[in-house]
């Protein structure tokens, strides 16, 4: 692949084992992708140096890339198989997205900053992710003509969780979200059964705000 030479090879190397293994993800396909898309390209030139350090980076218009270890926990969390059609409500740089496109059918990505969303498009032209779809829109109201999803992945912080995208989901679905304060969340795994909403706690987090009609209202 361009621009990804041995010495980020070695660094993501590092990455999964040092930050990923020893903090209990073990998802073989979530471990593969982590260990394939090259994360150095979905940042700033003046960042690729720092892309695999153990913490979020920013990619301008206000917005991040996650830290690794939050990219990859949130992917082993959605249970991904190689059939699954999945919806991202936030593209930002489109790591995760190529993360996601590497174990899943499909991805469906929506972005509301329109720089972030055309930038994105042409690194998923340019690294071959011919499996992921991306819309410039508001996330919170999902992709309704492309749903059921078999997996929904929110990467910015909900005051709650947009009834859409509840919607949108397929039964067995999973879902995994960031939910509180404009401060501090708590990420949320969904699953949607026949009989309701299945609802456990991943753990404390920081995300942005999740911007839009069944979000943050823009300031």
């Amino acid at each position: 692949m361009e621009g990804d030479s041995r010495r980020y090879q070695r660094q993501r190397e590092a990455m999964v084992k040092n930050q990923i293994e020893t903090r209990g993800v073990s998802d073989p396909g979530t471990l593969a992708a982590m260990r394939r898309v090259p994360r150095h390209l979905f940042v700033n030139e003046a960042l690729m140096d720092q892309a695999y350090n153990d913490h979020p980076l920013p990619i301008g218009e206000q917005q991040t890339i996650s830290q690794p270890y939050i990219v990859a926990m949130m992917t082993e969390a959605l249970q991904l198989n190689q059939d699954d059609r999945v919806l991202e409500i936030g593209t930002g740089s489109g790591y995760q997205a190529a993360v996601l496109a590497e174990i899943a059918y499909r991805v469906y990505t929506i972005e509301r900053n329109r720089t972030l969303y055309e930038s994105a498009r042409k690194m998923f032209e340019g690294l071959g992710y011919y499996n992921i779809i991306a819309r410039y829109s508001d996330g919170t109201i999902g992709w309704r003509e492309e749903s059921p999803f078999d997996a929904i992945m929110v990467t910015a912080g909900a005051p709650e969780i947009p009834k859409p995208l509840v919607d949108q989901l397929a039964i067995g679905g999973r879902m995994v979200i960031p939910v509180g304060s404009s401060l501090s969340q708590k990420m949320i795994k969904v699953v949607k059964e026949d009989q309701g909403l299945h609802q456990s706690e991943l753990g404390g987090c920081r995300f942005v705000r999740l911007v839009g009609q069944y979000g943050w209202r823009d300031a």
